[in-house]
């Protein structure tokens, strides 16, 4: 990307989440959309947001396609990876060559599925406000290209940004709003994946398009993403007025509701 170019798209990024920060904006889509642009202005394979929820534990909230939120459901069942490591020390592990055997003896579970995934560069950078940490977002490529300090400042300003999204100045001194808040997210998360195989089953297509095509759908019409999938799973939303993405083998009318 021309230098140039590439400063104008950060700078309309940047005032794309400016503006998506309103009073009860969609967080999930937010984060969604900072997984697409880090993908987008660093020239990475793929992004994961991860946060933390009320009792501690990493989950997965946000990624830029279904084999890399797989690979960070992995990592994090396992608990393994540099995602894992740097929530916990708040520091970032950036440039870690996945074919080194250093690598693999640190995670060997993570570093083979990850290579098995087609990623040979990883890297993590924590979710952090002054000395709290609420997660880590992982960076993925399928070269060995390394990124630059200029590149890991960038990276680390859209964590930034991602870390204000979630916590959002009014409540960073209210812990228990901050949780539920958080909890909130994740717990819309888990609707949202659902939606997404059940979606992707009907229209016999990619996980990854049924998404994109449920989001679609949800952002013309301003609707949440999470109020919109509990629409979904509860039964009383109609998916054949989603229009199915061009990927879809299997539009019979017969099709039923979810």
């Amino acid at each position: 990307m021309i230098a140039m170019a590439r400063e104008q798209r950060l700078a309309e990024i940047f005032v794309e989440v400016a503006d998506s920060l309103v009073e009860d904006f969609d967080v999930i889509d937010l984060l969604q959309r900072l997984s697409s642009r880090c993908v987008e202005l660093l020239d990475v394979s793929a992004a994961g947001i991860l946060l933390v929820d009320a009792h501690g534990e990493l989950q997965i909230i946000a990624a830029s396609d279904e084999h890399t939120r797989l690979l960070e459901l992995f990592a994090l069942q396992h608990d393994q990876g540099p995602c894992v490591e740097c929530y916990r020390t708040g520091a970032p592990r950036t440039n870690i060559d996945l074919t080194r055997p250093e690598t693999t003896s640190a995670w060997p579970r993570f570093a083979a599925q990850a290579r098995e995934t087609g990623y040979v560069t990883t890297h993590a950078i924590p979710l952090r406000l002054r000395n709290r940490v609420v997660g880590a977002l992982n960076l993925f490529q399928t070269t060995p290209h390394r990124l630059g300090d200029d590149d890991i400042a960038l990276a680390q300003a859209l964590a930034d940004v991602a870390t204000i999204a979630v916590l959002q100045q009014r409540t960073l001194e209210q812990s228990h709003v901050e949780n539920s808040q958080l909890q909130t997210a994740l717990t819309s998360r888990i609707l949202i994946e659902q939606v997404k195989g059940v979606l992707a089953e009907r229209w016999n297509t990619s996980v990854d398009d049924a998404f994109a095509a449920f989001r679609s759908y949800a952002r013309s019409r301003q609707l949440r993403l999470s109020d919109l999938a509990a629409r979904i799973i509860g039964g009383d939303f109609d998916t054949r007025t989603i229009p199915a993405p061009p990927s879809a083998t299997d539009g019979r009318p017969e099709e039923r509701r979810a």
